[in-house]
């Protein structure tokens, strides 16, 4: 699909890309960046780090270094400097590529940057640093789009992108996906997405929307106005997204995606009151994306436990293995994990089971939680508490002084809606719990953390514990009284 992508743009297309972008300005771009990363003698199989806001010429770099068989190491600089820089060492890049935001954050605006919870190490020291669009002075030289012809196409394999997920300083972990699953996990996107040409497709990442642009669709990122004005066909975001724009009181129209996080049948039925045609949530995990997906009206009607994520996508293989973990494998999975051997199947970490090529999910297998000696899986009984008015709830295991757990439902609720009604709602859905029934419900904002802003199950403990330490004292006092 990328080659396909590349080969179909053309300099004299007038038709919009991105915001403010042509597809013709695309063309140019890519062609100019895939010479200069040429003169750079980067050949087929080194890697360069991208640390460049969303935006034209990330987009352009990101396709030239397809082109030209180069591996992307993506950079986020919320990570910290350490881990930044172990990561990096991890990828081993011949270049870095870095907009001036990024050298800033680790330069001279570093105390600022610090402040906000943005830190790069000193990218210099790393290795050879160029500067991706506006240079400010003492930055690194300006790779430059060069004049000349489209440097040859590799039409090899190998690999095409590293994104780092997870792991510590002294051991990274970074997701391998090659040339052959990238261009699978992009035509598996575009099968459920279903772009036609020229009606825009809005959404947060270039992996999203690059196969939008190649089936002639103009995408840009989500805006309250970009809703407002351009009427797109579809958008994706993540959930935690998708309930900023509820609570800003956006409007929607046409398909509504999301993924990346637990995606609740509330949620989507938000989304659908909100105006959306259709909404979906997407079952996606970075070593493989998209795995599995569900529209709003199924979703709403399951009633069984767990959290169902729907069919597999076209390609998908699963299994269950003796534990209980939920294992993938497929065109559109991940290679490995750097400097690992390669997968037969992808852990996902999550418990599942099927039925024919339906998925329900049944939490994580690390957030088992133990009481009076019975295993408790929270993702089996977390969809039930998103009654009406609840924006997040978690089941999380709080320490107790004899050594057994207490479990808590942490839930928040939505802006303008009282906890005595939602305390009300959820009677039944306890009552249905059996032995898994929490101890207390506490009412609190769900910790959330990554780039995907996912529920933080750890710092949720904390909250959760806190709470429920107030509500068992409160109640102490009042029999005492």
């Amino acid at each position: 699909m990328l080659t396909e992508l590349i080969d179909g743009l053309r300099e004299d297309d007038t038709r919009p890309a991105l915001p403010a972008t042509t597809r013709g300005d695309l063309a140019r771009l890519v062609r100019g960046y895939a010479v200069a990363l040429t003169a750079e003698d980067l050949v087929a199989g080194d890697t360069v780090a991208l640390a460049v806001r969303p935006g034209p010429r990330s987009l352009a770099v990101l396709l030239a270094a397809y082109h030209l068989g180069l591996r992307i190491a993506v950079v986020d600089p919320t990570a910290g400097p350490d881990v930044v820089r172990a990561r990096l060492a991890l990828a081993s890049p011949r270049l870095v590529l870095a907009d001036a935001a990024a050298q800033a954050v680790s330069g001279w605006a570093a105390p600022l940057a610090r402040r906000a919870h943005l830190a790069l190490p000193d990218l210099g020291s790393l290795a050879p640093v160029r500067t991706v669009g506006r240079r400010l002075p003492g930055s690194p030289p300006t790779l430059r789009p060069l004049p000349g012809a489209l440097p040859r196409a590799y039409d090899g394999g190998g690999d095409a992108v590293v994104v780092f997920t997870s792991g510590t300083t002294s051991r990274p972990r970074a997701v391998v996906h090659t040339r052959a699953s990238l261009c699978a996990g992009m035509a598996a996107v575009r099968d459920l997405v279903r772009p036609v040409p020229g009606a825009p497709v809005l959404g947060g990442t270039f992996f999203v929307l690059l196969p939008s642009l190649a089936c002639g669709a103009p995408v840009a990122p989500l805006t309250r106005r970009a809703l407002r004005r351009l009427d797109p066909q579809a958008v994706y975001l993540t959930p935690p997204q998708l309930r900023a724009a509820l609570a800003a009181g956006c409007r929607f129209s046409g398909r509504v995606y999301s993924g990346s996080a637990p995606v609740s049948a509330a949620l989507l039925a938000a989304v659908r009151r909100a105006g959306a045609r259709e909404a979906w949530g997407v079952y996606a995990l970075t070593e493989v994306f998209p795995a599995a997906a569900v529209e709003s009206s199924a979703k709403s009607s399951y009633t069984g436990d767990g959290d169902l994520v729907g069919e597999l996508l076209p390609g998908v293989a699963a299994r269950v293995d003796a534990d209980g973990q939920l294992l993938l494998a497929g065109p559109t999975a991940a290679d490995r994990y750097l400097g690992e051997d390669p997968w037969e199947w992808v852990a996902t970490g999550d418990l599942g089971r099927l039925s024919g090529r339906t998925v329900v999910l049944g939490g994580r297998a690390k957030d088992m939680i133990l009481r009076d000696a019975e295993n408790i899986y929270p993702g089996l009984y977390e969809p039930a508490l998103h009654v009406a008015g609840v924006e997040l709830a978690l089941l999380v295991g709080v320490p107790g002084e004899d050594g057994d757990e207490r479990v808590v439902a942490l839930v928040q609720v939505a802006d303008g809606v009282s906890e005595r009604d939602v305390r009300a709602a959820l009677r039944g859905p306890l009552e249905r719990m059996g032995a898994a029934r929490p101890d207390a419900v506490v009412f609190g904002r769900v910790p959330v953390a990554g780039r995907s802003r996912k529920p933080d199950r750890r710092a949720a403990v904390g909250v959760a514990g806190r709470l429920y330490g107030r509500a068992v004292g409160s109640a102490g006092r009042k029999r005492e009284r």
